[in-house]
């Protein structure tokens, strides 16, 4: 299994005294609020690092959770504790939005396994159609002439109702190609939650391409979307 790296690191704790073998949000022991872990986002809910995560059930939990954080549980007790409600809560939130999401999920499972992602990693600039995915090369490169037009027309106060239309038509075609890649990325998590290393390893080569053509696709359907005025 590639290595997840987590960076909590086992303390005791500060009220009983006894030591926990992954920090956590609360003491299993004496139920005591803790420091903020120095933990990913799945051990903060006590999860595995999966991509196939029950939603509802994270969702459950971030309100329990939320419940036995909030400040008004802690209005006489002691000002690291008021302090660390809030530190806990800030990383519980954190968590929650990253976790629920499935893009940013996978985006940051493949971060704590070591891989670099992002358009700062990847070198591709939509604005130049030579950077484009292979596949696209083409469209990409009339696209971007359409696009110029239009805003040249919009400048002017004309309009073209054919050249809105192809652009329009441009848009669904990417949004469709959007959903695609988002149910490839989906195949993919099966094979990253086998845990079998050799699996994972090309489970997360495949993610990372298919990030990188999603956020190259989502630009392009944004740029249309902006020119549109959508």
């Amino acid at each position: 299994m590639l290595k997840v790296v987590n960076s909590a690191i086992p303390v005791a704790c500060w009220s009983c005294s006894v030591k926990q073998d992954e920090a956590k949000l609360f003491c299993p022991s004496c139920s005591k609020i803790q420091p903020p872990p120095g933990a990913d986002y799945y051990a903060v809910f006590g999860l595995e690092p999966k991509l196939n995560l029950d939603v509802a059930e994270l969702e459950t939990e971030f309100h329990r959770l939320s419940r036995k954080l909030h400040p008004d549980r802690f209005a006489r007790a002691s000002e690291h504790e008021k302090d660390w409600s809030l530190a806990d809560t800030a990383l519980l939130n954190d968590a929650y939005r990253a976790l629920k999401d499935p893009i940013k999920r996978t985006e940051y499972l493949l971060q704590l396994s070591g891989a670099q992602i992002g358009e700062q990693n990847s070198g591709k600039d939509r604005r130049d159609p030579s950077r484009a995915p292979a596949d696209l090369l083409e469209e990409v490169f009339d696209l971007n002439m359409q696009l110029e037009e239009m805003r040249m027309a919009r400048a002017s106060g004309e309009s073209d109702p054919n050249l809105e239309k192809s652009l329009s038509e441009a848009k669904a075609k990417f949004e469709g190609l959007l959903n695609e890649v988002d149910t490839d990325l989906r195949t993919q998590w099966t094979a990253w939650d086998s845990g079998e290393e050799s699996a994972q390893a090309a489970a997360q080569k495949s993610m990372i391409a298919l990030l990188d053509r999603r956020r190259y696709l989502r630009n392009l359907v944004r740029d249309v979307t902006e020119v549109l005025g959508d």
